[in-house]
């Protein structure tokens, strides 16, 4: 009996270890996973310097790949990053060049800040481009011109995952863990899962995390666990 307590000690306690090593998320052009929900913002992207407007904001629930998408724009463009608060010049700096602002709905802007930015960009034939989990007219804009400008930009909804994506997903981030698990353990993950990229992300570190500290392999026994863990499991018709 002490025994099985001792093991459940210190299984429990290498589960608590930190990892000490890390892995680098592959977020390339050709790293892009394009499916039905994220192919009208791939090709607003990939249409840059030829957009319909020079604003466009890319909206999307979290995890939904907004910021890989901007991360692969900045570096095509060499987009400088901005947040358009007092004092931060960010009119200035789009006057010289393209320039990205994730998070809008997150981190907050100041109204007249942004007007300016938007303008600068237009004045100046450059670029902007926007990432929010909301559309922007659920922004707390009071500024009229502002909101004006707003409506004058290019929108692209990112929408919910499919199963066919998410499975591409959970197929990825075990790959750049070096990490290979069976197509139908990825379905019957998929299948019991919340239907987000964020559930994704959190479902396949916590199966590494695990299987690391175990010393065992990512098995369907071991997922069933985590999907319990996390309370992203089916239940029962």
């Amino acid at each position: 009996m002490t025994d099985t307590k001792n093991a459940d000690v210190r299984r429990k306690t290498a589960e608590q270890l930190p990892l000490a090593f890390t892995h680098d998320p592959a977020s390339g052009r050709d790293d892009l996973l394009v499916a039905n929900p994220l192919s009208a913002a791939v090709k607003i992207v990939d249409a840059w310097p030829h957009w319909p407007s020079p604003v466009v904001i890319l909206a999307g629930p979290v995890g939904s790949g907004k910021s890989h998408l901007a991360n692969i724009w900045s570096e095509r463009c060499d987009a400088t990053s901005i947040h358009p608060v007092a004092g931060a010049n960010a009119a200035v700096v789009a006057a010289n060049g393209p320039v990205v602002f994730e998070d809008v709905d997150r981190l907050g802007f100041d109204d007249t800040e942004l007007f300016h930015v938007i303008n600068s960009v237009r004045e100046n034939g450059s670029s902007l481009l926007m990432t929010t989990r909301l559309w922007p007219m659920s922004w707390p804009v009071t500024l009229p011109d502002l909101r004006s400008r707003l409506k004058a930009a290019t929108v692209v909804e990112i929408g919910e995952p499919d199963e066919e994506l998410l499975s591409q997903v959970i197929v990825k981030l075990f790959a750049d863990r070096q990490l290979y698990i069976d197509d139908k353990l990825v379905l019957y993950i998929v299948n019991r899962m919340e239907r987000s990229m964020n559930a994704a992300q959190l479902i396949v570190d916590r199966l590494d995390r695990l299987a690391l500290a175990r010393g065992t392999r990512i098995t369907r026994v071991l997922a069933t666990e985590v999907l319990n863990e996390l309370g992203n499991a089916a239940q029962p018709d």
